[in-house]
């Protein structure tokens, strides 16, 4: 555990120049999330969710992919961050202009030396946001 009360991602091989890294890791938005009004408007707000984390993506090497739900309607806009061998991130609340702040996540978790996405320089719609930190299959004990 580390100073914070985090467990570390374990012995994943994490150390990769920040080109590489990146090309690790993911973005899943959920396109099929409603807005806070509900409205089953199309396109949903969470495919210009996906759309925008899209443009904020198109220069870097960070995969944004969609799913059709992610189970997590009461926390609206919702997207996860993962990385092969590392803790994955499910984030809710977000807004259909927050692809900024997911794909600085991304950056973030691909640069980091223990296979978690840091706090410091995490944006504040990732910090009020998180709903689940998931562990990689290979640290798991039991």
């Amino acid at each position: 555990m580390d100073h914070n009360g985090s467990f570390s991602a374990g012995a994943a091989d994490i150390s990769s120049a920040d080109g590489d890294a990146l090309s690790g890791v993911t973005v899943i938005v959920c396109a099929s999330c409603r807005d806070e009004t509900g409205s089953d408007a199309h396109p949903r707000a969470g495919e210009l969710l996906a759309q925008d984390t899209r443009r904020a993506a198109a220069s870097e090497r960070v995969r944004v992919r969609t799913v059709e739900c992610l189970g997590n309607c009461k926390r609206r806009l919702s997207a996860a961050i993962l990385r092969d061998g590392c803790w994955s991130y499910v984030f809710g609340d977000l807004t259909t202009g927050s692809g900024a702040d997911l794909v600085t996540g991304a950056k973030l978790f691909a640069t980091s030396s223990d296979g978690l996405i840091p706090w410091r320089g995490r944006p504040d719609s990732l910090k009020r946001g998180l709903v689940a930190r998931i562990p990689p299959l290979d640290l798991l004990k039991d």
